[in-house]
């Protein structure tokens, strides 16, 4: 979906497939015909954006063989769908029964993660719209936080490959006439926690082709404020590659036997649900959400928040709710204004099918209407700024 701010620029809005999670190439395009394309037709849109993940054994797959490369673009445009921007933060394995901390490997000190990042920015120029020059490509925020704060030459390394990885875009740039842009996406738990922890290694870094991916669940869950992180990231220079439209989930009175036990319907055994309070001594918090609920792991004297995507149209029941004012916030600062912040919006909730039984989808039709309703309502969040869609 596209809209036209009112600068002039176009925004792109998609959804992200990791929620439908494939390993190798027939995955992928089971993905586009089996949901991508249903969610366009239920949307009554002509083109719809999607946010394509792509495993490593795929992405192989299409920088080796050309001409399933030329195949994939050619179903893209017959089924509606448009690709500007790729997942690139799972390697493989999303679709495992437990991911938990696999999701942060490889990470950037590991040289499978620059060549496969690499081979994405190779695939994304070859699979932007003929109309559309910039593409952008979300990556982990450099590493999971152990062992990397334990390794003095981490840093360093990691910085060396991503300055390799900004020399090879420059490259590709030159070659195809396309723009890649890498995000660093700050999660709890990384090295890179917050947006104002993304800062001193990005501005070490000091090249354009690597900025930062705002998911908004993650700067929810870490009690981040969306005007001061994005005026602080604005006065260093970084700028925003990418938005991650997502919620997380939020407890106000966690001390209450009422919400501990909703709260534990979310604790599944599948993704990591780092989970955070915050108090007049700091932010606190646990890796996943079982471990704040197990004894006193997190004081509960203050408001939880879990890092848990919930879909955006459909916020928990109480005693819970989810964080979608802090989506609505930093959309108004990102886009809202008379410049926009970052041209590249897409919504990931890939929690569907982790969600408690009574709220998960029992089917692909369940699932598509899902998805449509949070891109409508992505939709109107965006005309209400004062956007544009365009046909």
């Amino acid at each position: 979906m596209r809209f036209r701010h009112p600068d002039g620029s176009t925004v792109h809005l998609s959804y992200c497939t990791n929620v439908h999670p494939a390993e190798t190439l027939d995955g992928v395009r089971a993905q586009l015909r089996d949901h991508c394309e249903p969610v366009r037709r239920r949307l009554g849109r002509d083109r719809l954006g999607i946010g394509l993940w792509l495993a490593k054994d795929a992405a192989r797959t299409l920088v080796n063989d050309p001409a399933a490369l030329r195949s994939l673009r050619a179903e893209l445009e017959r089924r509606g769908l448009e690709v500007v921007t790729l997942n690139g933060f799972p390697y493989e394995g999303f679709g495992a029964e437990k991911v938990k901390y696999r999701v942060y490997r490889p990470d950037w000190t590991e040289p499978e993660r620059l060549s496969h990042t690499t081979d994405l920015a190779r695939l994304l120029a070859a699979l932007l719209p003929d109309d559309v020059t910039e593409g952008s490509i979300s990556t982990l925020p450099i590493a999971w936080r152990t062992p990397y704060d334990g390794d003095p030459g981490a840093a360093r390394t990691a910085r060396a490959a991503l300055t390799t990885l900004a020399q090879r875009l420059d490259a590709l740039a030159e070659l195809t006439g396309k723009s890649i842009r890498i995000g660093l996406e700050p999660e709890p738990g990384c090295t890179v926690e917050t947006t104002s922890d993304a800062i001193a290694p990005l501005t070490a870094i000091g090249h354009d082709r690597i900025g930062i991916c705002v998911d908004t669940c993650h700067l929810a869950t870490s009690f981040e404020d969306p005007d001061t992180a994005l005026d602080a990231l604005a006065a260093a220079g970084v700028f925003v590659a990418k938005a991650q439209l997502s919620a997380a989930l939020h407890a106000e009175e966690p001390h209450l036997p009422d919400v501990r036990a909703a709260l534990a319907d979310f604790a599944e055994p599948r993704f990591l649900h780092q989970t955070r309070m915050n108090s007049a001594a700091g932010l606190r918090g646990t890796d996943d959400l079982h471990e704040a609920l197990d004894g006193h792991a997190l004081p509960d004297s203050a408001p939880w928040r879990s890092h848990f995507h919930v879909p955006l149209h459909a916020p928990p029941a109480p005693p819970l709710t989810s964080t979608l004012p802090v989506l609505r916030s930093t959309l108004n600062r990102l886009v809202g204004g008379p410049v926009a912040l970052t041209r590249h919006l897409e919504v990931e909730t890939y929690t569907w099918q982790a969600l408690p039984a009574e709220l998960r989808p029992r089917t692909r039709t369940q699932l598509a209407d899902g998805i449509a309703a949070e891109l409508t309502l992505a939709r109107d969040l965006l005309v209400d700024l004062g956007l544009k869609e365009l046909p």
